[in-house]
């Protein structure tokens, strides 16, 4: 089965991959139009983003909005996570809004929404959140966005391996729902087929 990924960022195109095919999905990046995100929640964005490649494509469509929510800063940057700040300095605004402030009030979570739109029509939604706090100083190469500086048990995203990460990340919790809707769309459509 193939499934177009809703997205222009590459790094959730390797963890959208990773994710999918050991569901027997093939994950396909095609050139697709960057719809507006409108939306007011992660949920919203989602399906705003699988609906139009969709229908650009007539393939099945996956998206994921997400970001990173911090306490301190009343739930920011969040929706706006890819918007926060200019491309390459998102991190260290994060890091500079926090300056000075305590380990204990630094707390944050990741959110994942995960929609993915039929050509019938149909849908599946699915949500992650995986909590932690944002570290003092960027860590670890791996993954991408805020990984490196948002930390669970004294170790940042961008300091685990992808196995590590996919286990006890947003999008990890979100596609491991995903899976278990997707399977029983399938299985209630091969029924009736």
């Amino acid at each position: 089965m193939k499934f177009v990924i809703a997205t222009h960022n590459k790094g959730k195109v390797v963890e959208f991959k990773r994710l999918l095919e050991p569901m027997g999905i093939e994950a396909v990046m095609m050139d697709l139009s960057e719809p507006e995100e409108t939306g007011t929640t992660f949920e919203e964005n989602a399906f705003i983003k699988a609906k139009t490649a969709c229908e650009e494509t007539g393939l099945p469509a996956v998206a994921d909005d997400s970001g990173l929510c911090v306490d301190y800063l009343d739930g920011a940057p969040g929706i706006y996570s890819a918007r926060f700040a200019q491309p390459g300095k998102r991190r260290m605004t994060v890091l500079e809004k926090l300056k000075g402030v305590p380990e204990a009030q630094r707390g944050a979570h990741f959110v994942s929404a995960v929609c993915c739109v039929f050509p019938n029509g149909d849908r599946i939604d699915a949500l992650g959140k995986c909590f932690g706090t944002i570290a003092f100083e960027s860590r670890g190469e791996n993954g991408f966005g805020y990984d490196s500086i948002f930390e669970q048990e004294g170790r940042t995203f961008g300091e685990m391996s992808n196995e590590e990460k996919d286990a006890r990340s947003h999008r990890g919790f979100a596609f491991q729902e995903f899976e278990k809707k997707l399977k029983e769309y399938l299985a209630g459509h091969i029924e009736k087929a």
